[in-house]
């Protein structure tokens, strides 16, 4: 075992006192048994820290600490700053890991090398059900996660799940580790793998449970807002995707394009607006036009940002643009 890398664990947790005996016993229970638990204490009111504290105790591979700052980014800083471990990891304090997960993704680390990261399927579970959102995330995750094209729909949401993952130590910190203050952390930091070209290991397993709950921190906490995944969004788009010698189209003016339009003027970045709603268009919104979606054609080799969210409206601007030669990740970027 002494030949098998470290795995370091980054645990943070609030208040989740109810679901850390699972959770905990969840990684006792890994067949990899060459890992360390780097928790940190974000302030907690229950008896999270008690909790944690003992099974530091009987466990010394265990490690507590309490997070010097507030919130989940400066809780995984300091994580971080005592992991020792070649490998690194993420994991949420009210998730269960399934028994074979950091073996599996420690191996695909171990036969790929640097310069990728392991990623694998996740399943939801709640006591009063999942939501059909949830349900067709879950879906969405591990369709992409089969074949490690989780980048492919980078710009839809988050493809990488925040507690299952894995990467070597010198790829994320060239990746720039949890030093950036940008919510939602996990899309962020997605981001940065795709800009250092870090590729996804497919993975055809269910490692990772994912709880869900009324109170977990992506339900309540204002960080993980709409506005802030789309502000990520359109960073990294006009980071690492945009190309300004193209024009820019932004398709379709719900809550979302008007989010992006603003995002876009707010930036001094010029682009067109079109849409299919006959209502819509020839009005103008924030001073720019909405166009038919048919004058497309007429812009040459543009770049579009699509913002319309129906699935069947999704499908008919694919292969509109598919017919129109353009490739997605290059000429059009859905972002819902």
């Amino acid at each position: 075992m002494n030949n098998l890398p470290l795995v370091s664990i980054l645990i943070p947790f609030k208040n989740t006192a109810q679901f850390l005996q699972e959770c905990i016993q969840s990684i006792l229970d890994q067949k990899y048994t060459n890992w360390e638990v780097l928790a940190v204490n974000d302030h907690s009111s229950d008896g999270s820290q008690t909790i944690m504290a003992n099974f530091a105790l009987k466990d010394k591979r265990i490690q507590v600490f309490q997070n010097r700052g507030n919130g989940i980014i400066h809780a995984l800083r300091t994580a971080y700053a005592k992991s020792s471990g070649a490998f690194i990891t993420r994991m949420d304090s009210d998730d269960i890991m399934l028994p074979y997960k950091l073996q599996v993704m420690s191996n695909s680390l171990l036969e790929f090398g640097p310069g990728n990261v392991a990623v694998g399927q996740v399943k939801y579970f709640s006591h009063r059900g999942i939501s059909n959102g949830y349900a067709r995330y879950e879906q969405w995750l591990n369709r992409l996660t089969k074949t490690g094209a989780n980048y492919t729909e980078i710009y839809k949401e988050c493809p990488v799940p925040s507690p299952c993952w894995m990467t070597y130590r010198e790829d994320l910190e060239a990746s720039g580790a949890f030093k950036p203050d940008h919510y939602p952390e996990d899309y962020d930091l997605t981001f940065r793998f795709y800009e250092q070209g870090l590729k996804c290991i497919s993975c055809n397993q269910i490692l990772h449970l994912w709880r869900d709950y009324d109170t977990r921190t992506s339900r309540t906490s204002e960080h993980y807002a709409q506005n802030y995944f789309l502000d990520v969004k359109l960073h990294y788009f006009l980071k690492l995707d945009f190309d300004p010698s193209r024009s820019l189209i932004v398709w379709g003016a719900g809550k979302k394009g008007k989010t992006i339009a603003k995002g876009l003027l707010e930036r001094e970045v010029n682009f067109y607006w079109i849409c299919d709603n006959p209502k819509k268009i020839g009005k103008h919104i924030y001073g720019k036009e909405m166009m038919d979606f048919k004058a497309l054609g007429d812009f040459g080799d543009p770049q579009s940002i699509i913002t319309v969210a129906n699935e069947r409206a999704q499908e008919f601007i694919h292969n509109y643009l598919e017919e129109m030669g353009q490739k997605p990740i290059l000429d059009y970027f859905f972002f819902c």
